[in-house]
């Protein structure tokens, strides 16, 4: 297809129009997936963002039961109870290290990926879950408040690292056609981490005063099984290239991940990995990028993308969800399964985002979803303060939030993890994806600190500031991001890099 007349076409269609990728040619020929790739897509994502996601989710079913344990386990050791104020600034220290570790371990995810690799990412990632598991699991038996602590902590730089560098590794090891779908997999991961976790944490699973170690421990089954095969696992071709000065290494690599008969892809992505290293006027080192005027706006959409993504609201939905079921007739216990089946339309939809991906345009799922986002959660806002005076309000709320979830993994749930990748060139990629990681963890560290005392004091209300974020992503992407379906980075970075003077196209 002519390159004018896909501009043409892409200036005349309406913005709310989900449109169907063209038909593509060369590169980004849709391609069949190899076994290779198949499993280290499905390898990486169960042993890296399902252990992430179940971190997060875990801790908050058995929080009562590990508060006991806690205030029982430092009399019994240093003789002394902790006050109510104490014990709950020992609880969010506990719940908040995690955080914190998510942070540095993002931060830090550029350095070792450009260093080591991003496949000596993952093993790290593997060998720091492990040790927080083996932590989580012997911290009753050892009667150490303090091997939680630094089990919480470890999991969080794990964790960290994994949301830096999976989703720029799978999308490296993509053909050009399913890097967006591969992109999808963290996002996906990560939600499904979470369910699971809700799951294992019910008190009819283990979350028991007895059993709730095995709870903060159980996804080590997944590291074990899904670290296996790790040996056959490929280094990224981009990265062996472009990095590592290694062009047979990387020809050896796409060889194993295209298979014999993929030629003539393979010729031309090889093509494309010189120009790109050949090319230096690419920043790589942190400082250089974070000076690069050309790379201030899409450092920008993906920062604002990854923390906007936490200041949307979904974890606080989940956190008010089971107030909200109880509101409206739920007992105690159901209002439980139903905050659980929340997360699973959470986990549902999550799992159509590798085909919206492969098929629709980012900008449009994207202002699709966050407005839509911010219509429901001004909803929610407006029902929840006259909930007391209309009967029907609570189903009315109940249906508010469902819908939001529905929109919310239609964009602004998978696309803040791998908008990265399609925004950056190989060299400054690894910096991108920690700074826009750096921000995610942040932001969800402000939520977690910051949400039930602004819920105390704003009521209601405390869910404007999320739909107007919503807002506020929706006029970023309307003005500032361009479509990346279909393209290579290598086209996509010249048409953000002029700042604030840079048009969507």
């Amino acid at each position: 297809m002519p390159t004018v007349n896909r501009a043409e076409a892409e200036h005349l269609n309406p913005a709310f129009k989900v449109e169907i990728a063209p038909l593509q040619t060369d590169t980004n020929q849709k391609q069949p997936w190899s076994k290779l790739l198949l499993l280290v897509a499905f390898a990486t994502t169960l042993g890296a963002a399902v252990p992430t996601g179940y971190c997060i989710g875990v801790i908050n079913s058995p929080a009562a039961l590990m508060q006991v344990w806690c205030n029982q386990t430092i009399h019994e050791k240093y003789g002394s109870t902790l006050s109510l104020s104490g014990l709950e600034i020992l609880w969010s220290f506990i719940v908040s290290i995690f955080l914190v570790g998510g942070a540095i371990g993002s931060l830090g995810g550029a350095g070792l990926a450009n260093k080591f690799g991003r496949k000596a990412c993952m093993f790290i990632c593997a060998v720091l879950f492990t040790i927080g598991a083996v932590l989580f699991f012997f911290c009753r038996a050892a009667k150490s408040v303090e091997m939680l602590i630094l089990g919480r902590l470890i999991v969080g730089l794990s964790s960290g690292l994994a949301t830096a560098t999976l989703p720029m590794y799978l999308a490296e090891l993509a053909p050009p056609s399913q890097r967006g779908t591969l992109g999808v997999f963290c996002g996906v991961g990560v939600t499904g981490g979470v369910v699971v976790a809700q799951v294992c944490s019910l008190a009819d699973v283990f979350g028991t005063a007895e059993l709730w170690h095995y709870a903060l421990s159980a996804y080590m089954v997944l590291i074990i099984v899904c670290y296996l095969p790790s040996y056959v696992f490929p280094e990224s071709p981009k990265f062996l290239y472009i990095m590592k000065s290694n062009p047979s290494a990387a020809r050896a690599s796409l060889l194993r991940l295209r298979g014999k008969n993929a030629g003539k892809l393979i010729e031309q992505e090889i093509a494309e990995m010189e120009v790109e290293s050949n090319d230096n006027s690419q920043s790589s080192g942190f400082c250089d990028v974070l000076r690069d005027p050309r790379l201030l706006m899409p450092l920008i959409i993906v920062c604002s993308f990854q923390g906007g993504q936490q200041l949307s609201g979904i974890n606080a939905i989940f956190y008010y969800s089971v107030s909200i079921f109880t509101k409206a007739g739920f007992s105690e216990p159901n209002a439980q399964w139903a905050n659980l089946g929340a997360g699973c339309l959470n986990l549902s939809i999550s799992l159509l985002g590798p085909l919206l991906m492969a098929t629709c345009r980012r900008r449009t799922l994207m202002m699709l979803s966050s407005s839509l986002c911010a219509f429901f959660l001004f909803c929610i806002a407006f029902v929840l303060f006259y909930i007391e005076s209309v009967s029907w309000f609570a189903w009315a709320c109940i249906f508010c939030i469902m819908g939001y979830i529905f929109f919310y993994q239609f964009g602004l749930g998978p696309i803040p993890y791998f908008i990265g990748s399609e925004l950056f060139e190989v060299a400054p990629r690894s910096v991108a994806m920690s700074m826009g990681s750096l921000s995610s963890w942040t932001c969800n560290f402000i939520i977690g600190m910051a949400f039930p005392s602004l819920q105390r004091a704003w009521g209601a209300f405390v869910f404007l500031p999320f739909s107007i974020t919503c807002v506020l992503l929706f006029v970023l992407t309307k003005f500032y991001l361009p479509e990346t379906l279909g393209r290579d980075p290598s086209d996509v970075a010249p048409l953000v890099s002029k700042g604030f003077r840079s048009k969507a196209k």
